[in-house]
């Protein structure tokens, strides 16, 4: 099937390449004449003239979600973009990261507002700077439009993530991105490498009765483990001493682990309206249509060593290269009715979801007599509803598993009232029953003490959020999440060493609100980000800490004559408090609970100097420059310290062809 899907994504790159060059450019109802603009042909010389009108317009470069919500390319420079100017292009207020780039992070809140209905391989720690099905954006331009993202890593190495997306057609587009990541980083066997290669396309037929949409995506994610630093190296560490301050020198736990995720998603969505019209009056659609959602992923996981290290996990049998593979696919069909009987649009879905996970490596030698594999097929039934009355969406989703080795249903709703820009508010529930992640319930390795079988209950999400957004007064997020049957990581074995899955008795209860809210005084601002957390009940199992902030003050205003160049320049201060942060896991790839050390308590300053020109963006940051004169107290998990004074440039650079 997914042969099927390249072979049919590819033909369709290169057949609607060249379709209806002599058109009338059409988009969104505005329009791109003919004109000037010669192409020319290894076979025979053709030359197409296309000219822009003029009624072409910034908001016409659109981004599509994976929800189908449409927001456009912003060249803007502003407090926010700052946030987002990350390794993984996303704003890391909740997470704490370690001191390389492309390393895991320390969790200091937590969302349970969207959860997938089907457990992944494991290995939650490599999820950072992982692209899901759901980070996967559409485009639709009315020219090619290119985009490159660069930042510096620490002591060698870069990120840069180039990306390109055109409509060969009104109605057919498509896009390629790679990003690479490479980082030394300050202490031994930390270095990251990471590729992310993302290809994706959309079409719709001229009277929109067709439509389909789908990515190739493959990562490759390369990490070498340290273990964090040796209990003589972190008191050196503690006292300053002078001898250390070239970190490399300090001793680590493991001198030459790795561990590697690679993975390789096929994914497309299709649907066909058997039957569609327009109201004459109210401009309305109404359609009946069927659908097929496909996705296949093949995700790899590695972790060796080039020796045994027998005091951080115990013994060994063989050689240390453990490998598991897991293989993911999933087909849903559905019809889907919109008609003003229904308030908007009532669907019916089935699903089959087959799963085969297991572990490749020679496992004759292993002294345990576990299981290999976990295989097997489920089919679930379920239904959405989508509806709109004025400015007020209703959306709906059931899913009950009806066969098969998993089991588990999920529910759920969300209402939201938007009043253009001005204003919106969302509230929801979740209610969901899952099976633990795969590595919960097998895990095989060279470890002795880390193997097992488990066959674990399913945990049970309740949620309920709420959010408001303004455009005066700011934003505000709360979610109050209970879960039954939670499935972790416990305490170390005092001999072995071994962290093994464990799963609650009690309930745990956890609330959180989060705060954003900037204020603007001529051309200075103080941009506020507050997180609230509580855990009523479960806090022995799980950990955030009760509160962290986030706060930048800053000055922007054009400089020079004609205001060629947008200067912005401030200050970020973050700060939370202290907890008993769980330990990281490099062997597994997960966080462990862990009742030794607690972090969290120390100041992060970042001064920040960003610029814009055109449609360039450049940023220039002093990270942690308070490192020397606040203590050496500052971790990202224990063991790990976070990153000492560093200097940092990266830029945005917008092409409009």
């Amino acid at each position: 099937m997914k042969k099927l899907f390249i072979f049919c994504f590819l033909l369709s790159l290169s057949n609607l390449a060249h379709a209806q060059r002599g058109r009338l450019l059409q988009m969104e109802g505005r329009s791109i004449q003919n004109g000037r603009f010669s192409e020319n042909d290894s076979l025979s010389e053709k030359y197409v003239n296309i000219k822009l009108s003029g009624k072409v317009k910034f908001t016409d470069y659109k981004i599509i979600s994976y929800y189908n919500d449409s927001t456009f390319v912003d060249t803007t420079l502003t407090i926010k973009k700052d946030y987002l100017h990350s390794f993984n292009l996303k704003d890391n207020f909740e997470l704490l990261t370690f001191g390389n780039m492309g390393q895991t992070a320390t969790k200091l809140g937590y969302d349970f507002n969207d959860i997938d209905k089907f457990p992944i391989l494991g290995a939650t720690a490599k999820l950072v700077d992982y692209y899901s099905v759901k980070d996967i954006n559409y485009y639709r331009v009315p020219t090619p439009t290119t985009i490159f993202t660069h930042k510096t890593g620490f002591q060698q190495g870069q990120m840069l993530n180039s990306f390109i997306t055109l409509n060969t057609a009104p109605r057919f587009n498509f896009s390629l991105a790679y990003k690479g990541l490479r980082s030394l980083g300050f202490y031994r066997n930390e270095l990251s490498s990471h590729g992310h290669v993302t290809l994706t396309m959309n079409y719709r037929t001229e009277n929109d009765r067709y439509n389909i949409r789908g990515h190739l995506v493959s990562q490759d994610l390369i990490n070498d483990e340290n273990g964090g630093l040796t209990a003589t190296s972190l008191a050196f560490f503690k006292e300053n001493n002078p001898q250390f301050t070239q970190r490399s020198r300090l001793d680590i736990n493991l001198n030459n682990a790795n561990s590697v995720l690679r993975t390789n998603r096929y994914y497309f969505e299709q649907d066909y309206k058997l039957w569609h019209r327009q109201d004459s009056l109210t401009q309305k659609k109404s359609y009946l249509k069927i659908g097929h959602v496909y996705n296949y992923q093949l995700a790899h996981y590695e972790y060796n060593e080039n020796s045994t290290s027998t005091s951080v996990f115990g013994t060994a049998t063989g050689f240390i290269d453990d490998k598991l593979i897991s293989k993911q696919t999933y087909n849903q069909v559905f019809v889907a009715l919109k008609a003003p009987i229904v308030l908007g649009e009532l669907s019916a879905k089935l699903e089959n979801y087959h799963y085969d996970y297991g572990y490749t490596q020679d496992t004759t030698v292993l002294t345990t007599t576990y299981g290999n594999a976990l295989k097997g097929n489920s089919v679930a039934f379920g239904g959405t509803w989508k509806a709109q009355l004025k400015h007020f969406y209703l959306n709906a989703d059931a899913t009950n598993i009806l066969t098969g080795k998993l089991n588990g249903n999920q529910l759920k709703a969300d209402a939201i009232f938007k009043n253009d820009s001005v204003y919106s508010l969302n509230a929801g529930i979740l209610i969901a029953s899952k099976s633990p992640n795969y590595n919960f319930l097998l895990y095989r390795s060279a470890y002795d003490a880390y193997n097992w079988e488990n066959h674990f209950i399913n945990e049970r999400y309740k949620n309920i959020h709420a959010s408001v957004k303004t455009e005066k007064y700011g934003a505000i997020e709360a979610q109050f999440t209970t879960i039954t049957n939670y499935t972790y990581f416990g305490l170390a074995d005092a001999i072995t060493g071994q962290t093994k899955p464990e799963q609650a008795n009690n309930k745990v209860s956890y609330f959180k609100i989060k705060v954003d809210k900037g204020f603007k005084k001529g051309n200075f601002g103080l941009d506020n980000t507050l997180l609230f957390n509580n855990v009523s009940s479960g806090s022995a199992i799980f950990r955030v800490p009760t509160w962290s902030t986030r706060n930048t003050v800053y000055f922007e205003n054009y400089v020079f004559k004609g205001k060629p160049l947008f200067l912005q320049t401030g200050i970020t201060l973050r700060y939370f408090k202290k907890f008993y942060a769980n330990n990281f896991n490099p062997l597994l790839n997960e966080f462990s609970l862990q009742n030794d050390t607690q972090i969290g308590g120390f100041p992060i300053l970042d001064f920040f100097v960003n610029a814009q020109i055109q449609r360039t963006r450049i940023f220039f940051k002093v990270e942690h420059f308070n490192a020397s004169f606040s203590g050496y107290n500052y971790f990202s998990a224990p063991n790990y310290p976070y990153r000492d004074l560093s200097i940092r440039f990266g830029l945005v650079w917008n092409f409009f062809i």
